[in-house]
């Protein structure tokens, strides 16, 4: 399961947001896979990645709907804590939604 927060619903849906980061122990998602997020809609998963946030560009923030890379970080750090990172890897998911 994929859930998104509605904060980033308006960028999804007007294409700013196409790809999303996740701190996960294992990879949760697989390409190909379809997941509802209630609010949204269906979204298709086409990539998943193992990445490290240390070489995240400002491409990439702009793909997860950010003006920066520093903008990225910043959010991650509000959504995972230092604290709640050891163990986990960072993944990046990019994602199409169905209609």
């Amino acid at each position: 399961m994929l859930l998104i927060k509605k904060k980033f619903f308006e960028a999804i849906r007007n294409g700013r947001k196409r790809t999303t980061l996740r701190y996960w122990r294992t990879m949760r998602v697989r390409p190909g896979s379809v997941h509802t997020v209630p609010g949204l809609g269906r979204i298709r998963v086409d990539d998943v990645r193992c990445i490290t946030a240390d070489r995240i560009t400002d491409d990439d923030a702009r793909s997860d709907g950010f003006a920066s890379a520093d903008e990225l970080h910043a959010e991650l750090a509000e959504l995972y804590p230092h604290q709640q990172r050891p163990g986990r890897k960072l993944y990046k998911i990019h994602f199409t939604v169905l209609h």
